[in-house]
């Protein structure tokens, strides 16, 4: 790593807490054969990581790939809030925001547990595909990778803020017999910011799908509708 990416490796580094890295480990699902598999942690709350990210906001898309090679999670998610932050600036150039994009493509394996990609897909591949072809989201929910198929999935999260549902729908249609629950979690979420949007839409979603979905991905695409709708749902799905 180059200077600027050292420091701010550094100062992550300083707030490390073993108890809660090793309480992490588990949380996130590190061992051996379970989905987050050899990553590490230094034990660092959400906040502690964005107080290092306002010192080094400004970091260059470089140093930001170097962090990205860390074993810790939290030097990755840095990395992935300075490119978010950086890509969603109002003064962000078009060839800045590509250059984002592509680092961000270039370097997914490393976006390779669900907090990473939530707190990244969103921001970066949503924002640049909004107003773009999406057809690199059927490539990557058609991956073997549970991370590219999640990116796809929470992308679509820009363009439900945007009051566009489509792709939600569609990729959530061809996950139904995904066999990862953190699919049917994350397919269930963005259900569910949909419904928070229009009911309707979700309900009509439900109405062809609810039989064929995993219990998870309904519960989850459930959470806000009246008990009585919900309870309707389950006993049906």
């Amino acid at each position: 790593m180059n200077t600027n990416a050292t420091d701010a490796l550094h100062a992550l580094e300083s707030l490390r807490d073993p108890d809660k890295a090793a309480f992490f480990q588990r949380f996130f699902k590190c061992g051996p054969g379970q989905y987050g598999e050899g990553d590490q942690f230094l034990g660092l709350s959400v906040p502690q990581v964005r107080s290092v990210l306002a010192q080094y906001r400004t970091l260059p898309v470089p140093d930001c790939v170097a962090l990205l090679q860390s074993p810790y999670n939290e030097a990755r998610l840095l990395a992935l809030l300075i490119l978010g932050a950086q890509y969603q600036r109002k003064r962000a150039s078009e060839a800045e925001q590509q250059a984002i994009f592509d680092a961000y493509l270039a370097q997914r394996s490393r976006v390779n547990n669900w907090n990473l990609v939530d707190a990244s897909a969103p921001a970066i591949v949503g924002g640049h595909l909004l107003q773009r072809d999406r057809a690199l989201l059927y490539e990557l929910v058609n991956s073997k990778s549970l991370w590219d198929r999640r990116i796809a999935v929470l992308a679509t999260f820009a363009f439900i803020r945007a009051g566009d549902f489509a792709d939600t729908l569609r990729l959530c249609e061809l996950l139904l017999a995904d066999r990862e629950d953190l699919m049917h979690k994350a397919c269930g979420w963005m259900l569910r910011e949909v419904g928070k949007r229009d009911e309707t839409v979700l309900r009509a979603f439900l109405d062809a799908h609810a039989v064929k979905m995993p219990r998870t991905m309904l519960r989850y695409a459930l959470e806000k509708l009246a008990a009585p709708v919900r309870t309707a749902y389950m006993a049906h799905g």
